[in-house]
């Protein structure tokens, strides 16, 4: 008999994270035990010292439905999603990353309510809460200068006006990108994730492309993820200088203007030498360390 078609491929990048990364395909599986969707658990090793392979497929986890594409080295986040998609059976995809945490049902509230709204819905996020299950700021308007703005000097993410986690169904410019929900179709349209970017911002680049393209992207409070957050990064100082990176790269790519560069990149070096008077009035090495990294990257774009 042939084996029954796969609905959805659910993809996992991870490097070094082998206790995160066994407890989400666990919550994966418990959250589908009683279901009749056929899917497929597509795991992307990046190279991890960590056991992280020999954990998944030593680990009691059910393996039958586990796909493991194991690199040699640390290709980053989007090449790895892209290498996982090009082998997904299913029609439908989602993207979640390996320090997620799948509550009751999630995954099929969020499939069932895409397919429901399949003529106006092309990529759809869940609600992603903190590890005490409070809200988890994941999807926000589109970086515009007036938004980095708020981000870097206002705390924009607490005011709402750069990051935030609605109650109700809400059409956004971007979801994160630690849980996406698409067709293979459209992932495939887009030509994926940039390559160029190694990680951080990589899901604000898919959506503003996806946007152009007259897709459309919403977020689904009912369908709720616990999101660790950082957890392949080790520290805080390499998320910000990726963010960084991130920015100016979106920038060189999606805008012209020679003045919105020459903007953003003074906010950037504004943003790290009010940090690193702030670090040194303090005696907070981090916060020297961090952003005398990050005003190099600034100035030297």
């Amino acid at each position: 008999m042939a084996k029954p078609k796969i609905e959805l491929s659910i993809i996992i990048i991870s490097y070094n994270t082998k206790k995160i990364t066994e407890d989400c395909i666990k919550s994966i599986e418990i959250s589908l035990r009683r279901s009749s969707l056929i899917y497929e658990i597509i795991f992307v090793d990046n190279a991890s010292t960590d056991g992280s392979v020999e954990k998944i497929e030593n680990g009691g986890l059910r393996m039958d439905n586990v796909k493991i594409i194991k690199n040699t080295r640390n290709v980053g986040f989007a090449k790895a999603n892209n290498q996982a998609v090009h082998e997904a059976n299913g029609d439908y995809l989602l993207l979640l990353n390996s320090d997620t945490v799948v509550l009751d049902n999630a995954i099929e509230k969020l499939l069932l309510f895409y397919r429901r709204n399949e003529l106006t819905i092309h990529f759809l996020g869940g609600k992603l809460l903190n590890k005490d299950r409070t809200p988890q700021a994941s999807c926000g308007p589109f970086y515009s200068l007036p938004v980095i703005f708020g981000a870097l000097f206002l705390k924009g993410d607490y005011w709402g006006l750069t990051r935030y986690s609605p109650n109700t169904v809400k059409e956004v410019d971007w979801v994160s990108g630690a849980c996406i929900l698409t067709k293979k179709e459209y992932y495939i349209a887009l030509d994926g994730f940039d390559e160029n970017i190694f990680m951080y911002m990589d899901e604000i680049d898919l959506l503003y492309r996806a946007k152009q393209k007259g897709y459309r992207v919403f977020f689904h409070p009912e369908a709720e993820f616990i999101h660790l957050g950082s957890a392949s990064s080790g520290e805080r100082t390499y998320p910000i200088l990726q963010v960084y990176r991130g920015f100016i790269y979106f920038y060189r790519k999606h805008h012209d203007s020679k003045q919105s560069v020459f903007l953003l990149k003074f906010m950037l070096q504004l943003k790290g030498w009010i940090a690193i008077i702030i670090g040194k009035c303090t005696h907070n090495s981090y916060l020297i360390k961090t952003y005398e990294e990050a005003l190099k990257l600034a100035q030297m774009a």
